[in-house]
């Protein structure tokens, strides 16, 4: 489903040579609070038959039928936040909406700022028509600048830092005050945008992706990965994405001081591996009751888990089931 663009231009350059160190917060959730969105993309490729070069979705806010389609699917998330009695976590449809991304797909790097913008927008005035019964957060969405399931080509944190900002400093210009990026497969590409998102000001979110074996696909464990992220730029919060709640269950030992950071999931309804996932032509949207049994034995390890949503092959009836509606 992924492939790799070849790596474009640079933007404005961020100093990020200095630690950053995220607000250490006192109040521990007792429970997740937040739902969150499924598997925007291969919702859009098998349940509605589009057609997303790039695994890119925000072309659909380029037309009237596809943000109509994009406000119908996140209403569907704000039924389940109401039914669940928790608040929701709008988050824009810009996991490809970088800079050799959008190049790569026909648009040009000045199309990045109105791409971003225009989702921010869009999110904004989607919490009125949806009038949910919670409290509601928005927040852009940055992808990874490479494919999301393979570690791309080595770069420094201060190279990643300018590279994100251009996407990072549309969303705030947009009005939003939070951001996170998911699918990240290295961590000098999660210090990086940590640091750029406190560079333009905004709240910062970071969610690495892994393997069946719960390493990174760089091979990094993570427990290395946060204990490297907490010591350069620690963000705001830390969450997984892209995998199986099984996949994520084989890094986690007794004594690991890293889950206590984690506050978000959005998992994989398969278990089959990235590579599977890249190769398959048909959607795997694995067994429900196996993904609830995985996820409820997963968050009882993860006393902070404040976030739940979905990934790739799961839709509002995963995420449903999750929070147990």
């Amino acid at each position: 489903m992924h492939s790799e663009p070849q790596q474009g231009g640079r933007s404005e350059m961020t100093d990020v040579d200095a630690v950053v160190r995220a607000p250490d917060s006192a109040t521990e959730p007792s429970g997740p609070r937040w739902v969150t969105d499924g598997g925007l993309e291969t919702d859009l490729i098998f349940h509605h038959g589009l057609d997303l070069p790039g695994f890119a979705a925000y072309p659909l806010l380029d037309s009237t039928d596809g943000r109509a389609l994009l406000s119908a699917y996140y209403a569907g998330y704000a039924r389940i936040a109401d039914r669940a009695g928790a608040n929701l976590l709008l988050e824009t449809p810009t996991w490809r909406a970088n800079p050799d991304w959008v190049t790569s797909l026909g648009g040009s790097r000045d199309d990045v700022r109105r791409i971003n913008i225009d989702s921010a927008v869009h999110l904004a005035g989607l919490v009125e028509f949806l009038e949910p019964s919670g409290e509601v957060e928005l927040s852009g969405t940055i992808g990874p600048r490479g494919d999301g399931y393979v570690a791309g080509e080595r770069a420094t944190a201060n190279e990643f830092a300018e590279y994100h900002r251009m996407q990072i400093a549309a969303f705030a210009e947009g009005g939003l005050e939070r951001i996170t990026a998911y699918t990240l497969t290295t961590v000098p590409e999660a210090i990086g945008i940590v640091s750029a998102a406190r560079n333009v000001g905004v709240r910062v979110g970071v969610a690495f992706t892994v393997e069946t074996d719960g390493r990174l696909p760089d091979g990094t464990t993570l427990a290395d990965a946060a204990e490297e992220l907490w010591a350069n730029a620690a963000p705001d919060g830390f969450l997984i994405n892209c995998a199986h709640p099984s996949h994520i269950a084989e890094a986690l030992r007794d004594d690991d001081s890293w889950a206590a950071r984690v506050t978000g999931l959005r998992v994989n309804a398969s278990r089959q591996s990235h590579a599977e996932l890249d190769a398959a032509e048909e959607l795997d949207e694995g067994d429900l009751d196996d993904l609830v049994t995985t996820h409820e034995q997963l968050a009882a390890r993860l006393p902070r888990l404040d976030v739940v949503g979905g990934c790739c092959g799961t839709d509002a009836r995963h995420v449903a089931a999750l929070w147990g509606v």
